[in-house]
């Protein structure tokens, strides 16, 4: 058992441990947990732990100061070596179905919850180590974590959030001193890695799973007793009248619960799509119940557009979880949320129209998105075409998504009355293969910018109005893989300092950061298809 510590300023409430039961066998070893939403179990100890990086305002948001982050306590916290007071560590049991199959049980296999701790401005955030240890959920695994996959947790998790993004967030990044051994591609070739651990935060952890392990077992006591214990904690502002003990939950109750997940979840899958993101890995226990970005495993962002790109090798071959299918794929998802939950309903007729509505408020949310993105202050019935008229020639050829929508903000309206502009000189930085760029496709591009051109004089906004406006929504900088992955090695080779220089940076990823310029090029050419670059494995 870890030893405790005294961070005295800092409150927990252990909620998720208080409201619902717990596995009552107290040894940790593979095995099927049943009638319970949680088994207790305490991190692993380490030997060397190291302080790589921290998200101050993540420490801050939590309640720790500058001193305390120094402090070799809070190391030992975050690596897993020690306990502050209050914190009862446990492991989530969930199920859930993986690339459209039912999975079973799942849970925390090597995630450990520490605590709810309560924060000066932001309610409870459970604070969870990833990479941290064997729970009984770890299967034949041993629950521990290798440095290159929590250089991305920790790297994207901020990211994401600084992009304006629903997501997890990550407190810190640490080594342990330790090695783990791992085949990368799941191809024979296992090594020992260094172990590291991330500390990630949320409000919740909970996932679709969580409601449909309980669902598949028949045990309707504890899916209700998660479903009420989720909404008092994370959804209270839909019915204040709840934080009344003596107040009973009913269908209603559960039924505007859900629809607000359908919501959440629906703005997430718009937002991953601003901005070019694919999750790689939308299993249901992979989906979180509040509606934020989780489990950053084989994620990518898009470097040239294809809507049928994945960045998962698991999928490489279904492309299940491809970056245009992530809208569809989320109401499948939430359709066997809706299953799970609807012993506690019996009323399908209200759960269809849902997840009819959700394809509607989806369709229209991408709609204004994409408006935003072009720099249009209305969105007109004829705009839904002139989107997917982009998208098509974005497909063409290798055109990159983020760079194309930053240089597409410095169009010029006085061209409106050229002829003769050749646009495919105006965006020749966003082609990765120069030589696609032939007769027919400058003929659909000329003929696109001139319906766009056309579209931007129905409104009464300036190009430097409009400029600012789409640099808002269309980011400069993102966490491309082949940025992550040199950043990776050299941490490999005892170099830090590309983590912290990608940190700072995609604090501010809409901003021009000049001095920077080089982190919003194209992916390289000996990126395409190396290691890390391009697909990653569940591993990664």
């Amino acid at each position: 058992m870890s030893s405790v510590v005294k961070f005295s300023h800092l409150s927990f409430d252990n909620r998720f441990v208080n409201d619902l039961p717990a596995d009552t066998e107290i040894k940790v070893f593979s095995r099927q947990v049943e009638q319970a939403a949680y088994s207790f179990v305490s991190p692993s100890q380490v030997n060397a732990p190291q302080l790589l990086a921290v998200s101050s305002d993540v420490a801050t948001m939590i309640g720790f100061s500058e001193d305390d982050i120094i402090d070799t306590e809070f190391i030992n916290v975050f690596s897993g070596n020690q306990l502050i007071e209050g914190m009862q560590p446990f492991a989530m049991c969930y199920g859930g179905h993986q690339f459209g199959q039912w999975a079973g049980q799942l849970g925390d296999g090597r995630a450990i919850n520490l605590g709810e701790v309560i924060t000066p401005k932001h309610g409870n955030k459970t604070l969870q180590l990833k990479g941290s240890g064997a729970t009984p959920y770890s299967r034949t695994a041993d629950g521990l974590a290798v440095l290159r996959s929590s250089v991305r947790e920790f790297l994207c998790s901020e990211a994401m959030f600084h992009l304006g993004i629903a997501t997890t967030r990550a407190l810190s990044l640490s080594l342990t001193g330790e090695y783990v051994v791992r085949d990368m591609f799941y191809d024979g070739n296992a090594k020992p890695e260094q172990g590291a651990v991330v500390c990630r935060v949320s409000s919740s952890f909970m996932r679709f799973g969580s409601f449909q392990l309980p669902a598949s077992r028949g045990d309707i006591g504890l899916l209700k007793q998660l479903v009420e214990h989720c909404i008092k904690s994370d959804f209270l502002y839909l019915f204040p009248e709840s934080s009344n003990k003596d107040i009973t939950l009913d269908k209603n109750h559960y039924l505007a619960w859900f629809k607000e997940v359908c919501n959440r979840t629906c703005s997430l899958m718009v937002d991953w799509m601003r901005v070019g993101f694919v999750h790689g890995v939308m299993n249901t226990d992979n989906m979180s119940i509040i509606g934020e970005t989780i489990d950053f495993g084989p994620y990518g962002w898009i470097d040239n557009f294809d809507l049928h790109w994945t960045p998962n090798t698991t999928d490489a071959q279904g492309r299940r979880y491809r970056f245009g299918a992530q809208a569809e794929i989320s109401q499948w998802n939430l359709f066997q949320l809706a299953n799970a939950i609807y012993p506690l309903i019996d009323e399908p007729e209200s759960l269809q129209e849902m997840l009819d509505d959700y394809a509607v408020d989806y369709q229209k949310q991408w709609q204004q998105m994409m408006a935003k993105k072009l720099g249009l202050d209305t969105l007109q019935a004829s705009d839904g075409e002139l989107f997917i008229e982009l998208e098509q020639l974005l497909s063409l050829v290798e055109t990159d998504m983020t760079i194309f929508y930053r240089q597409l903000a410095k169009v010029d309206m006085k061209l409106i009355d050229e002829n003769n502009t050749k646009w495919s000189h105006f965006f020749s930085n966003c082609y990765y293969q120069i030589e696609e760029v032939d007769d027919h496709y400058q003929q659909q591009l000329t003929q696109w910018m001139d319906k766009y051109l056309k579209r931007l004089v129905d409104q009464n906004v300036d190009d430097k109005q409009r400029l600012l406006a789409m640099n808002r929504i269309n980011p400069k900088y993102v966490l491309r893989n082949y940025l992550a992955q040199q950043a990776i090695t050299a941490a490999e080779q005892g170099d830090f300092s590309e983590i912290k220089k990608l940190q700072k940076i995609l604090l501010t990823p809409y901003d021009e950061q000049t001095e920077y310029d080089q982190y919003a090029n194209k992916r390289p050419e000996w990126a395409r298809h190396q290691a890390g670059c391009s697909m990653l494995s569940c591993s990664s």
